[in-house]
């Protein structure tokens, strides 16, 4: 998180405000099509769980063969669509100057080619996550972080269109880790070792099925998030692309901590279900809910409070817009850490047809509501606020799926974790807010106010967010921990 703020900032300065813009929106048309990839990647990953949670060894060979075979197909089907359609749409749509263009087409080639690679990747990482080898999963993430780091402090000693240059090196770190995912998995699980293509027509309709219902909601994500980015192109140019792209990278640098805190629960919460340990699982949902939102918090507060003397800080320059915007997109992803291991249960259920209508036709209204207000003349800051509604109506509509899926405690769940979230977020904004107009501004008021709003939170915490038996999970870890600092 720590080293991806860092390199935001040296990126911005070393391609301009501008070129910055350019790099967020080309790249954010590669994702857009990158959407059946999307799709299928959370029915490898659940399916690849589900066997593993039923102990079946010949099946979760299947399940992996097919998946790599599956993922081949999708990577040859996005180089055709991406270089035709896609290319077509930049090279027309696209409001980039015309000295940049020729800068903005390599970038978009090599960003294509950067996603296949990480599409060709997909079944080997869902493997490693299914076999919670979670020490492997974050050894590989710093080194990808680090290699990242070493690009953008490349980027410095050279002269050449910087641009260009960054995404080619972006590229070949995208290859490199490609190989040490597939080393790694065929050295230590015996499903991928001996890799042939297999064709399996019912696992095909099986998985096909999964992920087309998840393509809706794929879709529905695309268009929450780049599919505005294109929008705020098209009505304001790469400058506000520019803005939103810097909120996003403080978002998703704050968001990689609590992703990967899921990443290491959603396959228990999928095995407990697969046993048909259904209470287990409902336990966890919500612990993990709760453990995902207060380290979110804990990490946002200060940001939130901060904003402007912390992006001052981190970019020197600070594009219009990007102080209001990466507010609301703090607070857009705390609505959202309540929804992902609600998510992950739903997915358990193999039963998604539902689910995804309801939450993607929820979602999806997103973009022509933000295209509405910015038609009439509103701000680009409404695009934000029109998420956080929308995040608000997907919770509670995925809590009342869930339930019909499961028997999930609906009303247990609003009383033991939204309320006492809720009573949290209250009692730490409303001190925030009282520290931050009373401390004499200083170069040290960020420290400050950030030290000792994280106490009050922690101590809100632990005394009014957590159950008794939350509270003891934390105690003997964190004993533990403390007897090894005084030794």
């Amino acid at each position: 998180m720590i080293i991806s703020l860092y390199t935001s900032r040296v990126v911005l300065n070393e391609l301009g405000v501008e070129d910055f813009g350019i790099y967020n929106v080309v790249g954010g048309v590669v994702l857009i099509l990158g959407f059946l990839n999307s799709a299928m990647a959370a029915s490898t990953q659940r399916f690849l769980t589900f066997e593993i949670g039923k102990n079946d060894k010949e099946q979760l060979r299947k399940v992996f063969l097919m998946s790599v075979t599956i993922h081949l197909i999708i990577a040859i089907l996005i180089i055709i669509v991406a270089e035709t359609i896609g290319l077509w749409f930049v090279d027309s749509y696209m409001v980039i100057p015309d000295s940049r263009m020729h800068s903005a087409l390599w970038v978009y080639h090599l960003s294509v080619f950067s996603f296949v690679i990480m599409v060709l990747s997909v079944p080997y990482n869902a493997l490693i996550i299914a076999h919670e080898r979670m020490k492997t999963f974050a050894l590989i993430g710093m080194l990808e972080v680090f290699m990242k780091l070493g690009v953008v402090l490349l980027l410095v000693f050279f002269d050449y269109d910087k641009l260009i240059l960054y995404a080619a090196l972006l590229f070949m770190i995208s290859f490199i880790i490609r190989i040490i995912y597939g080393v790694y998995c065929n050295t230590q699980f015996e499903e991928a070792r001996s890799y042939k293509l297999l064709w399996d027509k019912d696992l095909f309709i099986s998985m096909g099925n999964f992920a087309g219902w998840n393509l809706l909601g794929v879709t529905a994500g695309l268009a929450y998030n780049q599919g505005v980015n294109i929008l705020l192109n098209i009505f304001f140019g790469p400058m506000i692309n520019a803005s939103r792209g810097i909120a996003f990278q403080v978002q998703s640098a704050v968001n990689s901590f609590v992703y990967n805190f899921q990443v290491a629960v959603n396959p228990s919460i999928t095995k407990l279900y697969a046993k048909g340990d259904t209470d287990a699982s409902f336990k966890l949902v919500f612990s993990s809910s709760k453990f995902s939102f207060y380290l979110l918090l804990l990490l946002s507060m200060p940001l939130i409070l901060e904003t402007e003397r912390v992006l001052i800080w981190w970019l020197g320059i600070v594009p219009q817009y990007t102080v209001i915007f990466t507010r609301l997109v703090l607070i857009d992803i705390l609505i959202g850490s309540i929804s992902g291991s609600i998510q992950c249960l739903v997915q358990a259920t193999g039963k998604i047809r539902k689910y995804q209508l309801i939450i993607s036709g929820i979602l999806l209204l997103n973009l022509p509501t933000s295209y509405l207000f910015l038609k009439i003349g509103y701000s680009p800051v409404y695009t934000i606020i029109i998420s956080i509604a929308y995040s608000l109506i997907a919770l509670f509509a995925r809590l009342r799926i869930l339930e019909n899926l499961t028997k999930f405690p609906v009303k247990e769940f609003i009383v033991s974790v939204l309320s006492r979230i809720l009573l949290v977020s209250f009692i730490a904004g409303f001190i925030g807010v009282c520290l931050e107009n009373s401390i004499t501004e200083s170069g040290w008021k960020f420290f400050s106010v950030g030290g000792m709003i994280s106490l009050v939170l922690i101590f809100s915490i632990f005394v009014i967010g957590l159950t008794v038996s939350e509270r003891k999970l934390i105690k003997r870890p964190a004993l533990k921990l403390i007897k090894k600092i005084m030794i």
